[in-house]
């Protein structure tokens, strides 16, 4: 795989570097991308490689972009960077679905299942047992999973004015539909508002995350996280899909009414997680449900212990909002049970 994967990203840093050169910009037409060419006011699907080998079917993905009629900015979309955050494809593809490039300003780009491997056997992780979301921006010397990692960041850092990178909760986990974003960075903050989630979380996100690195580059970039891995939730997608176009809204892509901008009373600056304390694993349940709102040592959920049949109460140790949880399983010590917004 390395042979054509490394091909593939020298063909996108010498276009990359061919463009930034020049100047000025060309006037307003087709889109060249990855060495197709979509007309202005068309939509196009197609995979990242033209002819299929036995080690790029990893990067056999869908890339799905629609150039508008007239000028405007582009904007990304990216899902199943973890394979099983099923939730993400469905808003990117539906999100493209309803893009009408006759009507549009600017460009609309998808790429809805990074880990293309990993959305058809349900794996979270690359093929290497890597997690892709820890490997951007990528390197051409290193595993299978920052070639990738490299490909995808450089396509996004050629074209991309602001991307949206959707996700679910992980490990039977469930979040609440919110967005995470770097709250010091003005233009993302608007971004994270304007999508009109009922929650935004602040945090610049882990080191080698594509949110994070894709921001160092210059690139205003958002999380949108909702509900729960390996499964499709109709509510939870369609609230990924409205926020979508209320951000194409907000850029001048489209044009139309947008839902209610996220108050300032519902961006959380830091949150944490209750654990289950050490000795005080069993069966696990919650109490209250994703978005409920909480006291300090109000009690939110509890462990039963299927030997001892003890029950230990899980207490909140500050106010905030719930926005994410695990579903009901069997847990041991240390496992994240409740993920709470800090007021």
């Amino acid at each position: 795989m390395k042979g054509s994967l490394t091909t593939l990203l020298t063909t996108l840093l010498l276009t990359g570097t061919a463009l930034a050169a020049d100047a000025p910009p060309p006037a307003w037409g087709a889109l060249d991308l990855l060495q197709r060419t979509i007309p202005a006011g068309e939509k196009r699907k197609f995979s990242f490689q033209e002819v299929p080998t036995f080690e790029g079917s990893f990067l056999n993905t869908a890339i799905f972009a629609a150039r508008g009629s007239r000028p405007g900015p582009t904007l990304c979309l990216t899902a199943l960077v973890h394979g099983d955050e099923r939730n993400g494809f469905e808003v990117a593809r539906t999100a493209f679905a309803a893009t009408d490039a006759r009507q549009l300003a600017g460009t609309l780009i998808a790429l809805p299942a990074i880990n293309v491997n990993g959305f058809r056997t349900g794996s979270r992780y690359m093929p290497d047992r890597r997690d892709l979301n820890r490997a951007f921006p990528g390197d051409t010397k290193g595993s299978n999973t920052s070639l990738i990692a490299g490909i995808v960041f450089d396509t996004i850092r050629q074209h991309c004015d602001a991307l949206i990178d959707l996700h679910t909760g992980s490990f039977d986990r469930a979040n609440l539909p919110q967005v995470r974003v770097d709250l010091a960075n003005a233009r993302a903050l608007e971004l994270a508002r304007r999508f009109g989630a009922a929650v935004v979380m602040g945090g610049a996100g882990p080191k080698g995350s594509l949110r994070r690195e894709v921001m160092d580059a210059g690139i205003p970039a958002i999380i949108y996280e909702a509900g729960l891995p390996l499964r499709f939730e109709p509510a939870e997608i369609a609230a990924g899909v409205q926020g979508v176009r209320n951000v194409m809204i907000h850029l001048g892509m489209v044009t139309g009414k947008a839902s209610e901008p996220t108050p300032a009373s519902r961006v959380y600056a830091s949150s944490r997680w209750l654990r289950a304390p050490v000795g005080q694993g069993g069966v696990f349940y919650a109490d209250k449900p994703l978005g409920a709102v909480i006291s300090a040592g109000e009690a939110i959920a509890y462990i039963d212990d299927p030997f001892t049949d003890e029950r230990h109460v899980v207490k909140a140790e500050s106010a905030g909002t719930i926005v994410g949880m695990a579903v009901p399983q069997v847990v041991f010590s240390g496992y994240a049970l409740i993920h709470v917004a800090r007021n």
